[in-house]
């Protein structure tokens, strides 16, 4: 089949989506520009900062992205590219955009607080703390997944000395950090324009490509890589926003933009067949191994559809620098479907090279550099340049997920604690604490991590959407539109937990046991007691309005 139709279909009906159901959204659950939000509100120049919704939409979307949209669907593919094609498509547009949208709104609404913070004011105190322990769980979970998936990315092999993608990619990103740094102080510390300041900051990015390519002096091993990047997460947790983690997501949305457009220019030009099967089979493979259609499929496309880590990013730091509340619609839901895009152009580059085997980067590099060679970018050149904006999206969500895993493992212990100080609340204690326990969880390797860390993403999506549902049930608003994808989401992921307690149990990994079953029994505690508030709750008509 011709990939081009699958990539014109997908863009028409996002662009519908967001006009149309975006729209109505925005209108049942009363968007008010007017509004101030609490950027302004409770404005401090570290976490709470009034910023342009372009710059904030390119730091949003590079946090989302991650390394999900890309090695989600790849990994999926296994399936066939139909049922990932039709779950990307609907994923986005019904489940995970309203999930993103409902989540940054929501926590507009609640002076820029997490989603725990909405339980807590819709389900109760407990409710708050249960949510904190999971969510926190599932980000240790992130962490380790993309630390992994981005070392192996910029590893360099001493036995394949002319492999050098992942060294010229690895040495990019170095230079692109502390031009980050510098870009940041420029605009939000001596007054550079924006305009100017963008336009010289995307020029030195791809001057930084250029020297990474030419210079690959960083050829490290995956285990040094690995040490690197927690050491740099570490800091990208605690630093001000505006000095590395905006800057930084801001320009490499440039990059990201450019792949994509690079990416879907190939595929108009080339047009290429697809050489996977639209179906395959129920279930593939066998034992342990085994991988059933539902629920797996759904957990393993990730962000490509849904990802409960986008309500984690939208509450955490994106709904704090929201300026105007009219801007969430493009940045909450408008960046899902342009990660949705992501997807698609995913699942055509594992379909196209079919045969193509290493890491999701690899892979993905290959096709869409094939795709880029249409209009004259040499392909080695084009697999750098890929390798290096997959890398940007596992990076953003890497150091994303641990500043907001620092805040909840914060607000865990301040609720505990009855809000009492105490060294666990400490910001250096709480990032420290967190990336020790990824660490513990690298010796498996993404391959492992990354089914049960599709899970627990994917169940924090439905316990966001729960959130939400409790909470605009309780405010007198509709709530079928997060109702009708959180039943789904809990069906799907509670499954898909129960299976990997299976093959973890007869495949002997004990830690990654023990976190499924610490996740599956929250789980069901967390939806008990949000299932007994419910009863409660009441609309100004005395029924909970459907």
């Amino acid at each position: 089949m011709n990939s081009l139709w699958l990539l014109v279909v997908g863009i028409i009906l996002f662009i519908l989506a967001y006009v149309s159901y975006g729209g109505y959204l925005a209108k049942k659950w009363g968007i008010d520009p007017k509004r101030e939000t609490p950027s302004h509100t409770k404005y401090d120049n570290i976490d709470y900062v009034p910023t342009n919704s372009k710059v904030l939409l390119g730091h949003h979307f590079s946090s989302i992205a991650g390394a999900g949209p890309i090695a989600g669907p790849i990994q999926a593919a296994i399936f066939g590219w139909l049922p990932v094609y039709l779950w990307i498509i609907i994923g986005s547009i019904f489940v995970g955009g309203v999930h993103d949208f409902g989540s940054m709104f929501a926590s507009v609404r609640h002076d820029g607080k997490s989603i725990g913070e909405i339980i807590k004011s819709t389900i109760g105190k407990r409710g708050k703390i249960l949510f904190n322990l999971f969510a926190w769980l599932a980000l240790v979970l992130v962490v380790a997944a993309f630390t992994d998936i981005t070392a192996s990315t910029f590893a360099f092999d001493q036995a394949k000395p002319e492999l050098l993608a992942g060294a010229r990619a690895g040495t990019a990103s170095v230079l692109f950090i502390a031009l980050a740094v510098i870009f940041g102080f420029a605009v939000y510390r001596k007054g550079a324009g924006l305009a100017v300041s963008s336009v010289a900051g995307v020029i030195l990015l791809f001057i930084c490509v250029y020297i990474g390519y030419i210079f690959p002096i960083f050829k490290f091993s995956k285990l040094t890589w690995q040490i690197i990047l927690l050491i740099y997460i570490t800091f990208a947790s605690i630093l001000p926003v505006w000095l590395l983690l905006q800057p930084r997501d801001y320009l490499s949305s440039f990059l990201l933009y450019a792949m994509v457009i690079g990416a879907i220019l190939g595929i108009i030009i080339t047009h290429p067949t697809l050489q996977i099967s639209a179906t395959t089979a129920f279930t593939v493979g066998e034992g342990a191994k085994a991988q059933y259609l539902f629920p797996i499929l759904f957990v393993t496309v990730a962000c490509g559809a849904v990802s409960g880590f986008h309500s984690l990013v939208g509450s955490g730091t994106s709904s704090k620098q929201i300026d105007k509340e009219e801007d969430t619609k493009l940045i909450g839901y408008g960046a899902m479907l342009i990660e949705g895009v992501v997807a698609i152009i995913a699942l055509i580059s594992v379909a196209y090279v079919a045969k193509a085997e290493g890491t999701p980067a690899s892979i993905f590099a290959s096709g869409v550099a094939e795709f880029m060679s249409s209009f004259g970018v040499p392909v080695q050149v084009g697999k750098v340049f890929v390798t290096l904006a997959f890398a940007s999206f596992a990076l953003t969500s890497l150091d994303t997920a641990t500043r907001i895993a620092r805040y909840i493992f914060q607000e865990f212990f301040e609720e505990v604690g009855k809000g009492k100080k105490s060294i666990l609340t400490n910001t250096y204690v709480a990032t420290i604490v967190t990336v020790a326990a990824s660490i513990g969880l690298l010796v498996y390797g993404y391959t492992n991590i990354w089914p049960i860390f599709g899970a627990s993403n994917q169940l924090v999506a439905g316990l966001s959407l729960l959130a939400l549902t409790a909470w605009f049930a309780k405010t007198g608003k509709k709530t079928i539109m997060t109702l009708i994808p959180m039943i789904f989401m809990f069906c799907v992921t509670l499954t898909a937990l129960v299976i990997l307690i299976r093959n973890f149990f007869i495949g002997g990994k004990t830690v990654l046991l023990v976190v499924a079953v610490l996740l599956l029994v929250l789980a069901i505690v967390l939806i008990i007691e949000t299932a007994t508030t419910f009863k409660n709750v009441k609309t100004k008509s005395g029924n909970i309005k459907a």
